[in-house]
C-alpha cells in the first residue's frame, strides 16, 4: 500500500527521452491504486475475504472525504491552493493516494461486524501527512507511511481489532491457483518498483533481514526455524515486500541508505516477535519511519541526490 507525496512539486527537468518527475509519480500512483483495486474486487468475489462487502466501498469513501478536508483546511491555513484545485485530472490524481490509503486500511484490518475502527485508521493515516511532516528545500514531506501508520494505531488503540488474516488472501482457491496467483502478485509488485519505484534493493535487504532474525532467534533462542520463516510463504507477505515498504515518500533512495532501511525493519521486526509483539510488520516499519536516523537519512538523500522520478 505505497502512498507517494501527493504534494510534493514537480521535479527538474529529466534527460531526452525520459519521462518527466510528475509522469512518472502519476503512472506508479495510478498503478498502485489499479493493483489495490483490482485485488480488492478479486478479494471479495473469488479469494475470500473475510471483510464485509460494503468495507472497501466505505473505505474508499471515507479517505477521499478526509483527503479533502485535511487539504482544505491546510491549504486555507498557509493560504496556498488546493493541490486537488485546477480541473477534474488535478482532482483524479489528489485522490489516488487517498484511494490507496483506503483500500489497504479496509483489505489489511479485520473489525468484525464494526466499521468505525476501519473508518479511524483512515482518518489517522490521511491526517498524519499533515500532521507528522517536515519542509526541505521548501518541500513538504510527509514523515510516516500513511497506510501502515493509520493500521498501526488502530491495531494498538482497539485490542480486538486484528490484522487481516493472512490465509484470506488464498482462502477459496485451490490447486495450483494456490500458486499461481503469489506468483502473480510477486511478480506484478516486482515489475512496478523495478520499473517505477527504484525499491529493489530495499526489498532484497528487508527479506534477507527477515530471514537473517530467524536464523539468528533460531541459534540464539532456539526458535523453529521453520516458524520464523513461515510469513515469507504468505501473500500477505509478499504484498507488504512489494506494496507497503516500498513507499516512495518515506524511504530513502540511494540504493545503501535503502539496504539500511530494509535490514532496520527486519532487525526491529526480530527484537519485537523476542518480546512477545504481534503484528509486528506494521509497529516495525513505524519504528524505522519514526526514528530520527533513517528520517536523517532520507533529507540527506533529498539535498545530495534527488530521486530521478520525484515520487515524493
Amino acid at each position: 500500500s505505497a502512498s507517494p507525496d501527493d504534494r510534493a512539486p514537480a521535479a527538474p527537468a529529466e534527460p531526452a527521452g525520459r519521462p518527466t518527475g510528475v509522469d512518472v509519480r502519476v503512472k506508479a500512483l495510478r498503478r498502485f491504486a489499479l493493483s489495490i483495486t483490482v485485488f480488492n474486487v478479486l478479494g471479495h468475489t473469488v479469494l475470500g475475504f473475510e471483510q464485509a462487502w460494503i468495507t472497501p466501498l466505505l473505505a474508499a469513501v471515507t479517505s477521499y472525504a478526509a483527503a479533502l478536508l485535511f487539504e482544505t483546511v491546510d491549504a486555507w491555513a498557509t493560504a496556498r491552493r488546493p493541490e486537488y484545485a485546477g480541473g477534474r485530472v488535478n482532482l483524479l490524481n489528489f485522490l489516488l493516494p487517498a484511494h490507496i490509503v483506503g483500500l489497504a486500511s479496509g483489505m489489511l484490518l479485520y473489525a468484525s461486524s464494526s466499521p468505525w475502527p476501519y473508518m479511524f485508521a483512515i482518518v489517522v493515516a490521511n491526517a498524519s501527512k499533515y500532521v507528522v511532516r517536515v519542509k526541505v528545500r521548501g518541500r513538504t514531506r510527509h514523515v510516516l507511511n500513511p497506510s501502515n501508520f493509520g493500521v498501526a494505531v488502530t491495531l494498538l488503540l482497539f485490542p480486538w481489532v486484528g490484522a487481516a488474516m493472512p490465509y484470506q488472501f488464498t482462502n477459496l482457491i485451490t490447486g495450483p491457483l494456490d500458486w499461481v496467483l503469489p506468483a502473480v502478485v510477486l511478480v506484478m509488485g516486482t515489475l512496478l518498483n523495478a520499473k517505477l519505484t527504484k525499491k529493489e534493493p530495499l526489498i532484497l535487504a528487508w527479506v534477507a533481514g527477515i530471514v537473517g532474525q530467524a536464523v539468528l532467534r533460531h541459534v540464539l533462542l532456539g526458535h523453529s526455524l521453520a516458524g520464523a520463516l513461515i510469513p515469507l510463504t504468505g501473500v500477505s507477505f509478499i504484498l507488504f515486500s512489494n506494496y507497503m515498504i516500498t513507499d516512495p515518500g518515506t524511504t530513502p533512495f540511494p540504493p545503501r541508505r535503502q539496504v539500511v532501511f530494509g535490514l532496520a525493519t527486519a532487525l526491529v521486526y526480530g527484537a519485537l516477535v523476542v518480546i512477545g509483539v504481534s503484528f509486528g510488520f506494521f509497529f516495525a516499519l513505524t519504528a524505522v519511519c519514526a526514528a530520527p536516523g533513517p528520517r536523517l537519512t532520507r533529507w540527506r538523500a533529498d539535498r545530495s541526490h534527488p530521486t530521478p522520478a520525484d515520487l515524493g
